[in-house]
């Protein structure tokens, strides 16, 4: 690839900047990352709790996969409800054909 296709950022986290490359196309979605994780880290350190980057960064982490895990399980829950609502209208609608029925929506 050539250097056109990527991108050179700085982002700044904690009052600490680092130069990032990344694909040009991915360029905002890094940058949204990195302004998400700088919110979580301030967030942290400012409570108090946790002292040390590394143990804020490891804190942030954490709370971002569990976050990303719940979600991946509300997903999960949605499409299992989802494929129940779908089966009982497909269900309906091939008694209503088979009985030669007016479908009421």
């Amino acid at each position: 690839m050539t250097n056109e296709m990527y991108a050179h950022i700085n982002i700044k986290i904690l009052e600490k900047e680092y130069q990032i490359s990344c694909p040009a196309d991915e360029r905002k979605a890094l940058v949204d990352s990195a302004e998400l994780l700088n919110a979580k880290m301030r967030e942290i350190r400012d409570s108090g709790k946790v002292v040390g980057l590394d143990r804020i960064a490891v804190m942030a982490a954490l709370n971002m996969a569990n976050e990303l895990i719940a979600a991946h399980g509300k997903g999960d829950v949605l499409e299992s409800a989802a494929k129940l609502k779908v089966r009982a209208m497909r269900e309906r609608v091939e008694s209503a054909l088979q009985s030669g029925q007016q479908l009421e929506l």
